[in-house]
């Protein structure tokens, strides 16, 4: 893997393609083309949502799925895109704060595993309501912690006590682990593609990072080889910009 820019950001030097036969293949349809995999390793928060939205931005495109690993260079927190700065900011004592492109709630990254989806227009997942997507997602990562002897389940109703913070109490479909939430996501659907982005926080059973993310693949389907691919220059410029521009600046992340 590469060394870190200074954006904090490991550019991917391959990603593996794999058929996700869990997923789209419950909604009868096949994906097109394969799925990519990109592992960024630690980057700086702002970089993070960056490179998300960058590849939102370059989802059709690409013209592939898009499943991507990512860990923090340092503690920090983000919350909804349509959440209030000023109520963030009494919630939580982590810092730096990051408005996420997706919706949800706040999410502590100081020991969660972080992951994103992207899907292109015309592709079946593109076009499930968000209740549906949010289900088949995490269905996937229950099916992943199966693989490794973790038994999960889907919240079947909703329990809330904490308004606005992601891992205090659940929504129908999360992830729950001996009775509470160990993983959740937040999602943004446009003509652009689907995003998708989720954090997990490990169960207490001394389970590495490298094992979820390599049960993650498995569950997804046979991986069919290395194809080789980087980070376009041009993704990572634009990811760099928005990081400058949008999510490192306090006019962007407190506009409401």
């Amino acid at each position: 893997m590469a060394e870190p820019d200074a954006n904090g950001a490991r550019t991917p030097t391959s990603a593996a393609p794999f058929e996700p036969s869990f997923g789209p293949a419950d909604v009868g349809v096949r994906a097109p083309k394969p799925w990519l995999l990109i592992n960024s390793g630690p980057c700086a928060p702002a970089f993070n949502m960056a490179m998300d939205e960058a590849l939102l931005e370059a989802a059709a495109s690409l013209g592939q799925p898009v499943l991507r690993f990512y860990s923090w260079t340092e503690p920090a927190a983000t919350f909804g895109y349509f959440q209030h700065y000023a109520e963030i900011e009494r919630t939580t004592h982590l810092r730096p704060l990051i408005r996420r492109p997706t919706g949800g709630g706040l999410v502590p990254h100081d020991a969660d595993w972080t992951y994103s989806v992207v899907i292109p227009p015309g592709h079946p997942w593109h076009g499930l309501n968000a209740v549906d997507s949010y289900r088949r997602m995490h269905e996937w990562i229950r099916a992943a912690f199966a693989r490794l002897g973790v038994a999960t389940e889907l919240a079947d109703c909703c329990r809330k006590s904490t308004p606005g913070q992601c891992f205090v109490g659940w929504e129908k479909s999360d992830v729950l682990w001996q009775g509470r939430k160990i993983a959740g996501a937040a999602q943004r659907r446009n003509k652009l593609g689907l995003l998708i982005q989720g954090s997990v926080q490990p169960p207490a059973v001394g389970l590495e990072r490298s094992r979820w993310e390599e049960a993650m693949v498995s569950a997804a389907g046979e991986i069919a080889g290395v194809v080789g691919l980087t980070v376009a220059p041009e993704l990572h410029n634009r990811a760099t910009e928005l990081a400058q521009e949008r999510y490192s600046r306090t006019s962007f992340n407190a506009r409401r």
